[in-house]
């Protein structure tokens, strides 16, 4: 994968990089999977945001319970997407986002779970933000709090490793702070830059899919966590996704080899950086849970060293629908 030259130098530096960000055209996307409550609450919140998005599209990734028809029947009136099969977040993120841009000409997406629950002035702050921004930014992320109002420990926003000065200056005139990765509980994706490098891979299934996708936007893109655009990730428990990861550990190591090792998303030095906290991080949990986690996560290393991930056409092959937008994306993208 080839770069541009970062997104900062890009723009001429000028009273805002984004002038009509207020009138730009945002398409949330929401996937789910049998958290029909949930999903109720996360689209009642998105009908009552101070300023809606301008279109809305729901992934049901082959729910068995009632989110489907939860989905259908909303006011809202969203652009709903039955899926044939459970494609995990990261294949219904990828089928999402490849929608938003090819059916609804969206400027900018705004990605979210089931679970993410945004307060009334969320995409408002985030748009304010990027108005007020005197560089051009390639993602928005809002602060993700638990139910009680605690920073929800699933989703810390990684800083921008080295920022200059002038990029925490820049980052602060906007109302936030520089970051080098995002959660997709509640990300706001710049429509041109993902045109342009490509869409999250859908075979991650779940968990690092966003690590990669906006590590992937921001290696030369400038990012931009917005403390004042609040959601709640209603999660069963304040923990992080390590806590107790049981099988999907295998998720968790063989995604975040794909990403450290079979792309160019981050520099050699955050790879090195990344790599050593996340295998620190892995032996805490193996000691922890005395090693019931050694086979499942040597499992997930087989498999990330076997082979990288399938294109995201291959793992949406039995909608076709989907497919054929994914790969319009991945297409313009040189992907």
């Amino acid at each position: 994968m080839t770069h541009s030259a970062p997104a900062g130098d890009q723009t001429p530096r000028q009273s805002t990089a984004h002038p009509d960000a207020l009138a730009a055209r945002v398409v949330a996307v929401v996937v789910t999977y049998n958290r029909e409550t949930l999903l109720q609450e996360c689209l009642d919140a998105l009908a009552a945001q101070d300023r809606r998005p301008d279109a809305v599209i729901i992934i049901d990734n082959a729910s068995t319970d009632a989110s489907g028809t939860v989905a259908d029947v909303h006011p809202l009136n969203a652009d709903v997407v039955h899926l044939r099969r459970n494609v995990g977040g990261a294949g219904g993120f990828a089928t999402g986002i490849a929608r938003a841009l090819v059916r609804h000409d969206a400027d900018w997406v705004w990605v979210m779970d089931d679970d993410t629950i945004p307060r009334p002035s969320a995409l408002r702050e985030l748009l304010r933000s990027l108005e007020a921004s005197p560089v051009r930014l390639s993602v928005l992320s809002s602060r993700a709090v638990w139910t009680d109002g605690r920073d929800h420990p699933m989703n810390t926003q990684r800083s921008r490793l080295g920022a200059s000065a002038q990029e925490k200056r820049d980052a602060a005139r906007a109302g936030g702070r520089p970051i080098r990765t995002a959660s997709y509980v509640s990300a706001l994706l710049n429509g041109q830059d993902v045109r342009r490098l490509g869409l999250p891979y859908a075979d991650y299934f779940i968990w690092s899919d966003d690590f990669e996708h906006t590590g992937r936007l921001l290696r030369d893109g400038r990012g931009l966590q917005v403390p004042g655009s609040v959601v709640e990730h209603r999660t069963a428990r304040f923990s992080n996704a390590q806590t107790s990861p049981g099988s999907r550990f295998y998720y968790d190591v063989r995604n975040r080899l794909w990403a450290l090792l079979r792309t160019s998303s981050f520099t050699p030095l955050e790879k090195v950086l990344h790599g050593g906290a996340t295998s620190l991080g892995w032996l805490r949990l193996l000691l922890r849970h005395r090693g019931d986690l050694l086979g499942v996560g040597l499992r997930g290393l087989l498999s990330a060293l076997r082979r990288g991930p399938r294109p995201s056409t291959t793992v949406l092959q039995s909608d076709g629908e989907a497919a054929a937008d994914i790969r319009v994306i991945e297409r313009a993208a040189g992907r």
